[in-house]
């Protein structure tokens, strides 16, 4: 340990804005920061089934470092920096022990899962591995050899699964983000549970190549944030067509972003809780928080939502989990958890033409359910209908797993995407969520609304003692003074660029580097400028973080600044990665139909060098 480790700044609760500021201020590095998070992570937490040795770490911060001297020192480049995660045990990492929470089955993988591979070249580090239901066989996260993972608020109730582990981790700020899976509902009901975010993209857009299949045809790899957009911006980092993955898919052209400030939500009209009157009252107070937030909600018939989701479990879909073990249950049927065991076997007994019958079945009910959904924005219902003690789900561990999958089961199944997201605490003090779903490549339009109601949220996210932590800002590095307006420049203002001169002979005083909101801007080159300049387009959920300066000036410099501001471009509000809105620069849309778009570089500087560099010399 260096010197001066003992008065690092906690990173309990941090997110995304929070860890970027923390590199960005100075004299902090990932191998510190994340060094003294590891050392302080307890193997005997049964969230954890594997936690980064030293080894692992150095090996992932000497390629980090080296994809960021590659790229000439640009952070902007890798936005996910230094940024610590965690992954669900079916996931492959290279070197790791896979287990899928049976040791019987774990083996070393020689290479990462492709989206553990693309968070890591966007600069994240891997620094464990966590617990679920054996072989994501589960809604309950109480499966596993390896330990029962507890809910985070009440450790007498279950965390929710398969992917209990990172949804724990999450809820308790260990770190920032971390990946589940989602076949029945495994990346939304540990949400639901730990009062965080749950992100299920559309099948096939995140790869699923290097994952431990449960249903190879269903399965999403997801990603479980504090924050909407943390959630989001693990998403885009690994989203993408995958051509060793047959089931990849791309994200279409003039896919939705945004829903409608006034959206049409449909919800069912005779919802079910189990019996479970404190879920009732919880779920008819989120819809008065719904309609207090202008959406417009439309009662549907349910039912064809809730024959599907019994297809997943009561059919022979139950067969592709029975493909993915059956040397081990033939050779060793003991290592599988008994109930687990006892979902999984009966595949085996399931015809190609019980196959085919419950295929018929499914596109039915599922052009039912897209015919329904076509007339709204989104369907909103529970995250789960009710919620269970661990002791109840040892005593009835079918049939109470079962009730969890009612608002979930159905939606890979009828190819649809899913934003699970905080809803407060039920009048017990338990946590319990919203659920959002849409049809496939709505993930974004989803994403704007869930930051919609992220803000009206009273309750913060994440576990006791922890939430607060996710609403903290990160100080400035420079504060501007209280007559001072800061503003965002982005291009030829930059230090060092040809337009500087008209902040610094202002008065302008420089205060920090930093990031515009993740996934909301895309930047352009301007044709026919003279220097050249950038022009910043605000797309909420189409973007990526996009490097910036702030700078302050005083009221009458900032008047005297804008003034010189040439068409296309103007001064309007610039969303800040930590949150922040200040001025900043922006452009009229029509003029972007002819530019290039340079999004990828992330920001006005790595774009020039690229350009310098592709210069003849001599010049």
């Amino acid at each position: 340990m260096t010197a001066g480790t003992t008065s690092l700044p906690s990173t309990i609760g941090w997110t995304l804005a929070q860890w970027q500021h923390a590199y960005r201020e100075g004299g902090l590095s990932p191998a510190l920061l994340i060094g003294t998070l590891v050392a302080g992570l307890d193997a005997a937490d049964p969230a954890w089934i594997a936690i980064a040795a030293p080894e692992q770490l150095r090996e992932q911060f000497a390629r980090l470092h080296a994809r960021l001297a590659s790229l000439g020192g640009d952070r902007a480049r890798l936005p996910l920096f230094g940024i610590p995660f965690a992954a669900k045990d079916n996931l492959d990492a290279a070197g790791w022990p896979t287990t899928a929470a049976c040791p019987a089955f774990a083996y070393v993988a020689e290479h990462d899962a492709e989206a553990i591979a693309r968070l890591k070249a966007a600069g994240a580090i891997l620094v464990g591995k966590t617990n679920l239901d054996q072989f994501a066989t589960g809604l309950v996260g109480t499966r596993s050899p390896y330990g029962v993972v507890p809910n985070t608020f009440n450790p007498a109730y279950i965390s929710g699964g398969s992917s209990s582990g990172s949804a724990s981790v999450v809820a308790r700020g260990l770190v920032p983000f971390a990946l589940g899976t989602d076949t029945a509902g495994s990346g939304r009901v540990p949400a639901a549970f730990n009062n965080i975010v749950g992100l299920k993209p559309t099948k096939g857009w995140v790869s699923t190549t290097g994952l431990v299949p449960a249903c190879r045809t269903q399965d999403c790899i997801t990603a479980f944030a504090l924050t909407v957009e943390d959630a989001a911006q693990a998403v885009q980092a690994m989203a993408g067509c995958d051509e060793a993955d047959p089931y990849s898919l791309a994200r279409p052209e003039g896919a939705v972003a945004h829903f409608p400030q006034r959206p049409r939500l449909a919800i069912p009209a005779e919802p079910d809780f189990c019996g479970d009157e404190a879920a009732a009252r919880h779920y008819a107070n989120v819809l008065q928080r719904l309609r207090a937030q202008g959406a417009e909600l439309v009662e549907i018939d349910f039912a064809p939502f809730r024959e599907l989701a019994q297809l997943l479990y009561q059919g022979p879909w139950v067969a592709e989990r029975h493909v993915a073990i059956a040397p081990l249950l033939e050779q060793q049927p003991q290592a599988v958890h008994p109930t687990v065991r006892a979902v999984i076997e009966p595949g085996a007994g399931y015809s190609a033409s019980d196959a085919f019958r419950a295929e018929y079945r499914r596109a039915a009910l599922a052009r039912t359910i897209r015919r329904t959904l076509a007339h709204v924005d989104a369907l909103a219902v529970p995250s789960t209908p009710s919620i269970f003690t661990i002791q109840q789900l040892m005593d009835e561990p079918v049939s109470r797993n079962a009730a969890l999958g009612i608002y979930t089961n159905f939606t890979n199944l009828a190819d649809l995407c899913a934003l699970a997201l905080p809803a407060g605490l039920r009048e017990d003090g338990l946590p319990a969520g919203l659920t959002l779903i849409a049809p496939a490549w709505h993930d974004w339009a989803l994403a704007d609304f869930g930051l919609r109601w992220q803000a009206a949220q009273e309750i913060p996210p994440g576990a006791p003692g922890v939430a607060s932590a996710a609403h903290t800002p990160a100080p400035a590095l420079h504060a501007a003074g209280a007559d001072e307006i800061v503003v965002a420049v982005v291009g030829a203002h930059l230090r060092g660029m040809p337009l500087n001169h008209q902040l610094t002979r202002r008065g302008g005083r420089f205060l920090e580097e930093t990031y515009t909101s993740a996934g909301d801007y895309r930047l352009y080159a301007l044709p026919g400028t003279t220097p050249r300049k950038p022009g910043l387009r605000r797309m909420p959920g189409q973007g990526a973080p996009i490097a910036v300066e702030l700078w302050a000036l005083a009221p009458r410099a900032f008047g005297e600044f804008t003034a010189e501001v040439p068409r296309p471009l103007g001064i309007g509000n610039v969303e800040l990665a930590d949150g922040r809105m200040v001025k900043g620069f922006i452009c009229e849309p029509a003029e972007l139909e002819c530019a290039e778009d340079i999004t990828a570089f992330g920001g006005w500087r790595a774009y020039s060098q690229s350009l310098e560099q592709q210069e003849p010399t001599g010049r």
